[in-house]
């Protein structure tokens, strides 16, 4: 739900504070202006400040162009590039609305997609997918869901992770990228070790040494992976980027399409996108053991129920909602 009420409204990595009802709200941090005011305009350029601090790409800048009264709270329209957008936020500037939304019509669509998102199709081997962006925070808790999931049930699955077909968080998202293909690919008993010690730190070296990756072989896949799929050279070509922005990451291209893969996290489980709320290992391995014809003793095993956590680093978290997308 979060994603869709804010994908069309700027491309930025959505890192969320804290979400209210409909999931369309972040605090603001306070202080950044001095104690609280109603004057209209000083409680937009606050939120203009944040948004352009906190949700936007590097070197893109939003800019205040009007600001009204409307509901109880100030509407003010904001102007990226070429492009304006409008959003909300409260009087006393402690609460930012990315859109607007009917609290009744939000509902609905709310429960039609918790009712989806357990009606999965059944395999006798069931195929899940994870589409991530290495960097993206939201991307690292789905893969800290999975990694305890995967070591349980990749024996009865077909599990893996994917990618999605551009990038937000600048070269070093594109390097890990590659790496983690192919360390999946060829080294593929290796990879939930490796990828466990990713997530906690980022520190990819080290987490090739502690898993004995072979370095010399990852290298030669990564360069020819590289070369086939022209990552490095369309990184270098601005001109073939999505919308002007973010890089192209061309190995599942065809997997994206065939999904509908918008952003990072996105969950395919026999074909169907699924929502995973909470993003706990124990609720992705019981949506997931509903997808088999026969679900094997693997499945009476339980596991966190606490969500993970976002970004690096262990232990749980509280938002279950965010995503990266363009």
């Amino acid at each position: 739900m979060f994603e869709r009420i804010v994908k069309n409204l700027i491309p930025i990595v959505i890192v969320v504070g804290a979400i209210s009802f409909s999931g369309a709200l972040f605090y603001l941090n306070q202080g950044e202006t001095g104690e609280n005011t109603s004057d209209s305009q000083k409680i937009a350029q606050t939120a203009i400040n944040y948004i352009n601090e906190n949700m936007l790409q590097e070197g893109t800048t939003a800019s205040l162009v009007s600001v009204v009264e409307e509901n109880g709270v100030y509407k003010f329209r904001l102007k990226i590039a070429d492009q304006e957008y409008d959003s909300y936020v409260t009087k006393d500037g402690e609460l930012l609305f990315t859109d607007g939304i009917k609290i009744i019509e939000a509902s609905q669509t709310e429960n039609q997609e918790e009712a989806s998102s357990t009606e999965v199709p059944k395999r006798d081997i069931p195929d899940v997918k994870l589409f991530i962006m290495s960097y993206c925070p939201y991307g690292l808790q789905a893969e800290k869901m999975f990694l305890p999931v995967y070591d349980l049930l990749k024996d009865k699955t077909e599990m893996g992770i994917y990618f999605v077909n551009y990038i937000m968080h600048d070269k070093k998202e594109i390097d890990e990228n590659l790496r983690e293909y192919c360390i999946q690919k060829e080294q593929e008993e290796k990879y939930s070790n490796y990828l466990n010690c990713f997530v906690l730190d980022g520190d990819f070296e080290k987490c090739l040494s502690e898993t004995n990756i072979d370095k010399t072989g990852l290298a030669s896949c990564i360069s020819e992976t590289d070369e086939e799929y022209n990552i490095t050279s369309q990184y270098n070509d601005k001109s073939t980027w999505m919308n002007e922005s973010f890089p192209k990451f061309d190995i599942h291209t065809d997997l994206n399409e065939k999904y509908g893969v918008q952003g990072s996290p996105t969950v395919v489980i026999n074909d169907k996108v699924v929502n995973i709320s909470p993003r706990s290992p124990e609720k992705f391995k019981e949506i997931i053991c509903q997808s088999f014809n026969s679900q094997p003793e693997e499945c009476s095993t339980t596991l966190s129920s606490d969500a993970s956590s976002a970004g690096f680093g262990g232990g749980s978290g509280s938002s279950s909602e965010g995503g990266c997308a363009e």
